[in-house]
C-alpha cells in the first residue's frame, strides 16, 4: 500500500489507474468506464493536464500552491464505485511531484489541500458516465531528479560566480577572457534557482554590467567591492546550505479557524521558505506583525481585558491587547509558568519584527514566536479543543 499525503472527501477504494486525457464516447458513455468493464491504464499522449489547475490557483492568488505544483504531473485512479451521478465513477486524483515538492505538498494544512481539490473540480467537474473526483493524494515522482539535500552543484556555481566577480573587480583576469564563462554559469544558476522557487540576487547578466557598477564610483576600493559581492550572495548561500527540506513548518500546525490569521501564517510559511535577501526576511517580520494584529483584534474584549498599564490600546497595538488577554485568561498563580511562556513568545515576536536588519535565523525565530503566540491564544480560546 502506497504511503501518501491524503486529502480525502469520501472513503472509497481506488482501483484502476489511467493518465489524464479527454474521454472519448462509446454510445453516450465515456471510454474510461463502459458498462461492466473495469478501467485500465491508458497513457495520455499529450502529457499532464495541470495547466488549467495552475491557472485557477493563480487567479485565486495562491502563488504558493502554483509554485509547489509547477513540476508535478497528474494521474487519475478510477475506482469501480459509482458516485453521485448516473454511472459516474469515484476517482482519486494523484499528484506526482519531485520529492522536495512532494514533502511540502504532504505537509500542507487541510485548507490548502482542499483548495487544490477545488481547482481540480473546476477543470474536471463530476459528470454522468465519467469520473467523479472525490480524493486527492500526493506521491513522489520517480521520474524526476532529486535535488541534492545541500544543493552541492548549485552552491559550487554560486561560489565560483562570487569569486569571479570579485577577481575581475580587484585586478584579476580581464573581462574579455572570462565573460562567456560568467554568462554560461549565470544561466545555470538562474535555472537551478528557478527549479527551487528562488530568485537570483545578482542583477548583472554579464561582467560588463558589473564593471559599470564598480567603475561608477559607488565602490571605489577593492575592499568595498569584495564586501558588496559577499553581501550580495550571503543570504542565498545561507538558504541553499539549509537544503530543500528545511525549515520545518510543523510550528504552524492545523488551521485555527480564524481565516485571516490562518492566511497570515500560511503566507509567513511560504515567504520564509522562499526568502533569500535581507529585504525578504524583513518582509516576514511585517507579516508576523500583521498576523498578530489580526489575532489581537479577534480575541481582545475591552470590557473584559484591562491593559496592564491602563492605557487603552489602539487598533494596531497587538502587544498591549494580547498581554491583557493573556493576563485575564491565564489568571492565577497556577498559570504563572504558562503566562511567562506566552509573554516571552509575544516579546520575542514583537522585538524581531522591529529589527532593521534581518537574516534567515531572525525571520525563522520571529515566525516561530508568532506561531507560538497564535497557538497559545487558540488553545485559550477553545479553538484547539477536541
Amino acid at each position: 500500500m502506497k504511503e501518501s499525503g491524503l486529502c480525502p472527501v469520501l472513503p472509497y477504494p481506488a482501483l484502476g489507474r489511467f493518465l489524464v486525457q479527454p474521454p472519448t464516447v462509446y454510445g453516450g458513455r465515456s471510454s474510461e468506464a463502459p458498462s461492466g468493464v473495469s478501467s485500465s491504464a491508458v497513457p495520455n499522449p499529450e502529457g499532464p493536464e495541470l495547466a488549467g489547475v495552475l491557472e485557477i490557483l493563480a487567479v485565486w492568488k495562491r502563488a504558493d500552491l502554483v509554485t509547489l505544483l509547477r513540476r508535478a504531473r497528474l494521474e487519475f485512479d478510477e475506482s469501480d464505485q459509482y458516485g453521485s451521478l448516473l454511472f459516474s465513477h469515484l476517482t482519486t486524483a494523484e499528484v506526482y511531484a519531485p520529492i522536495e515538492d512532494c514533502e511540502r505538498l504532504r505537509a500542507l494544512p487541510r485548507v490548502d489541500r482542499d483548495r487544490i481539490l477545488q481547482a481540480l473540480l473546476e477543470i474536471h467537474p463530476p459528470r454522468a458516465h465519467s469520473i467523479e473526483i472525490n480524493r486527492l493524494e500526493f506521491f513522489v515522482d520517480p521520474a524526476t531528479p532529486v535535488v541534492g539535500r545541500h544543493n552541492d552543484e548549485l552552491i559550487s556555481d554560486v561560489e565560483a560566480q562570487r569569486a569571479l566577480m570579485i577577481a575581475v573587480a580587484t585586478g584579476g583576469p580581464r573581462i574579455q577572457s572570462v565573460n562567456e564563462e560568467y554568462k554560461e554559469r549565470c544561466t545555470r544558476i538562474s535555472a537551478g534557482l528557478a527549479d527551487r522557487g528562488l530568485a537570483d540576487p545578482n542583477p548583472y547578466r554579464d561582467l560588463w554590467a558589473w564593471y559599470g557598477k564598480w567603475s561608477s564610483g559607488d565602490l571605489p576600493s577593492y575592499q568595498s567591492r569584495r564586501q558588496y559581492i559577499s553581501d550580495l550572495y550571503a543570504p542565498l548561500l545561507e538558504r541553499l546550505n539549509r537544503g530543500p527540506t528545511a525549515p520545518s513548518f510543523e510550528m504552524f500546525g492545523q488551521p485555527t479557524g480564524w481565516a485571516k490569521v490562518d492566511r497570515g501564517l500560511g503566507e509567513i510559511r511560504k515567504r520564509l521558505e522562499e526568502a533569500s535577501t535581507e529585504e525578504q526576511f524583513q518582509a516576514i517580520g511585517l507579516l508576523c506583525r500583521e498576523t498578530l494584529i489580526s489575532l489581537a483584534q479577534l480575541v481582545y474584549d475591552p470590557s473584559r481585558h484591562t491593559p496592564l498599564d491602563d492605557v487603552v490600546p489602539s487598533e494596531s497595538d497587538a502587544k498591549r491587547m494580547l498581554e491583557a488577554y493573556i493576563q485575564v485568561e491565564l489568571a492565577g498563580s497556577t498559570n504563572e509558568a504558562a503566562r511567562r511562556h506566552a509573554r516571552a513568545s509575544l516579546d520575542l515576536a514583537n522585538d524581531l519584527q522591529h529589527r532593521r536588519t534581518a537574516t534567515f535565523r531572525q525571520a525563522a525565530l520571529c515566525s516561530e514566536a508568532t506561531a507560538a503566540v497564535v497557538n497559545v491564544i487558540a488553545i485559550l480560546s477553545g479553538k484547539r479543543d477536541p
